[in-house]
């Protein structure tokens, strides 16, 4: 699995809010500059944050965002699952998908065994943690 640019911006974002004194407001552009991400693009990708609940936004002279929940209550996956949809190393181990080699084929048991691996870690690692990291 590669995670997408716009995920990696998501989890920059996502740091740099983390950073800010808690409640603050940062505005778009802070960010933009701060994490050199394109600020339309940006916008994109605080929509996704927003409807998954991880940050909120404030309008007016004294708006912006902040994260919605403690850095220490959102996790990596969090984050990746909101702008990714869905975390699959393989098509097999999409929700949803009805993969005609089922039941018993020995690779998509594997990866899915990988896959879980993956998320018990992303699970475990949580902003405040990566800021305390630096």
């Amino acid at each position: 699995m590669q995670i997408t640019r716009q995920t990696e911006y998501a989890i920059r974002t996502m740091l740099e809010l983390a950073r800010a004194p808690r409640g603050e407001f940062l505005s778009t552009r802070y960010i933009s500059e701060q994490q050199d991400i394109p600020e339309d693009f940006l916008k994109k990708t605080l929509k996704l944050l927003v409807l998954a609940g991880l940050i909120s936004t404030q309008r007016g002279v004294h708006g912006g965002i902040r994260l919605a929940r403690p850095a220490g209550k959102i996790t990596l996956v969090d984050i990746i699952e909101a702008v990714e949809c869905n975390v699959a190393l393989n098509v097999c181990l999409a929700p949803g998908y009805n993969c005609p080699n089922q039941p018993g084929c020995p690779v998509s048991r594997n990866l899915a065994r990988a896959q879980q691996a993956m998320l018990n870690e992303l699970r475990k690692e949580s902003l405040e943690d990566m800021l305390g990291d630096q």
